[in-house]
């Protein structure tokens, strides 16, 4: 399916949308003041280890230490022997070469790990391994044999290291196969001279930024167009595809258009629509996505769609057509760790089967890894999607400050009632003349109407006057009770 990439350039920020049919697929954003770390090398300190949680915190420059697992210790996990504490690898004030793995996300720092990998074009360079791999993504034993055999043939002699071979290189030559290895063995040397005379916590090697990344991870056979409205973005791009990805270079175009790009293309309504709980299906369904800190639901409901046989059929058109769009919401707002997907109960065994198939057919488009379960016994698709940066919502927005990111407000009636009892609290504890109510509107009016009985029976049983006045600043949750 042919597929174009736009990208929106300001001093601010970049944002890059894959986009199929007119449709935006992917959607990904990076801020110059908050550019991502995940693939950045650093030589960080260790402030503790933890042997309770086999884990250590490291300080690598950042706010927040750093977590590093056992499981992530490379010298652990690949020296064929009886996994060792961490205990006993590690101890603080350690310096220690890290890469990140996980962004940090919320209240969590980042992850890190010691097993270094450099992506390249064509290949992922793991300079402390020996070994050839090749992406599952590339079926059939004989191609994969054949995919290895091609790149040894390319290796220096005594060449240290090992690789995985990525997808893109299934109609690659030998040419393109060893300008990849000398552009990683030049990242690899230079990274390894920086780090001789390096003082922790220091970062070493940096991430392409996201105009750059989308040269190497999100060009594929199918990109027809890369349309860029920044003329000096452009020209950068040009030049680091010229001499890294010679196919990119010919789909780069420079956007002069007075309208901004984003409008052209109406990715602007697709973002307001991403960042909705709530969203429709063609049919007349619709799915409501619910993303908090331990995992993201999605619950599937058949709204005015009716169907034209039966009750079966309705419910079964409506969880096929959620499964294409579950896939690309995923995709689009990025949501990743545990996803459960609530579709419209199925007697039919074969519809469940259908569904569960499409489901995972239309996954597989997505180049994040996922891992997908059968419908449970309560009838829910359990799946994980691995999280390595923040989800669209939680770069684009902040909880609300009213309701402290709960997603509902108390009601005007419940802060009357919440105020009459502050009153009675500050009526035991003071002798004042008179209390004074900060409100608003909504509450004040309440307190005028429906509660007006409640504030003077309030007042009667204090035996102190009590005045209001409204507070247009206030939200409906506050209030103030004031001492005259």
């Amino acid at each position: 399916m042919s597929e174009e990439i736009l990208i929106n350039v300001t001093p601010q920020e970049t944002r890059v949308a894959i986009m199929q049919l007119g449709v935006v697929q992917e959607l990904h954003i990076e801020r110059g003041s908050n550019k991502g770390i995940a693939g950045n090398v650093y030589l960080g300190r260790i402030k503790r280890v933890l042997p309770g949680m086999q884990s250590a915190f490291i300080d690598i420059g950042l706010e927040r230490s750093a977590f590093l697992h056992v499981a992530d210790i490379w010298e652990n996990s690949n020296n064929g022997e009886i996994a060792r504490p961490i205990e006993r690898i590690l101890f603080e004030g350690q310096n220690l070469l890290v890469q990140v793995i996980k962004e940090p996300i919320g209240t969590k720092g980042a992850r890190l790990t010691t097993q270094l990998s450099f992506a390249g074009r064509l290949l992922v360079f793991l300079p402390q391994e020996s070994r050839i791999g090749v992406s599952q993504r590339i079926e059939g034993s004989e191609q994969r044999d054949s995919l290895r055999t091609k790149l040894q043939a390319c290796l220096p002699t005594e060449h240290q290291g090992g690789y995985i071979i990525r997808t893109v290189t299934e109609a690659k030559n030998d040419a393109d196969f060893a300008n990849d290895i000398a552009y990683l063995d030049k990242l690899w040397n230079n990274l390894q001279a920086t780090a001789k005379t390096a003082c922790a916590p220091q970062l070493l090697y940096q991430e392409l930024d996201i105009s750059l990344r989308v040269l190497r991870d999100f060009v594929s056979q199918d990109t027809t167009r890369i349309l860029v409205d920044s003329r000096t973005s452009c020209k950068k791009m040009l030049e680091f595809s010229e001499s890294y990805n010679v196919d990119a270079a010919v789909l780069l175009e420079h956007y002069p258009g007075v309208r901004p790009l984003f409008d052209m293309y109406n990715i602007e309504e697709e973002i307001e629509r991403a960042l909705s709980k709530r969203v429709d299906l063609k049919s007349g369904g619709y799915l409501i996505i619910d993303q908090t800190e331990a995992m993201t639901t999605v619950d599937v409901n058949t709204g005015g769609f009716v169907g034209v046989r039966n009750f079966d059929d309705t419910i079964f058109k409506t969880n096929l057509e959620a499964t294409q769009v579950i896939a690309r919401q995923l995709r689009l707002r990025n949501l990743g760790g545990i996803i459960i997907c609530d579709f419209i109960d199925m007697d039919n065994q074969q519809h469940k089967d259908t569904v569960l198939e499409e489901f995972k057919k239309a996954l597989a488009r997505d180049h994040t890894r996922i891992s997908v379960n059968n419908f449970s016994p309560l009838g829910l698709v359990e799946m994980t999607r691995k999280r390595t940066r923040e989800s669209l919502a939680h770069v684009l927005c902040e909880p609300c400050p009213t309701c402290k990111g709960r997603g509902e407000v108390k009601t005007a009636q419940t802060i009357c009632y919440d105020i009459l009892r502050e009153i009675v609290r500050e009526a035991r504890q003071f002798d004042a003349a008179e209390y004074r109510i900060l409100a608003s509107q909504q509450v004040i009016d309440l307190f005028l109407e429906e509660e007006s009985q409640s504030l003077a029976g309030l007042s009667d049983f204090i035996g102190k006057p009590i005045s209001m006045l409204v507070e247009n600043q206030y939200n409906q949750e506050q209030y103030d009770v004031i001492l005259m």
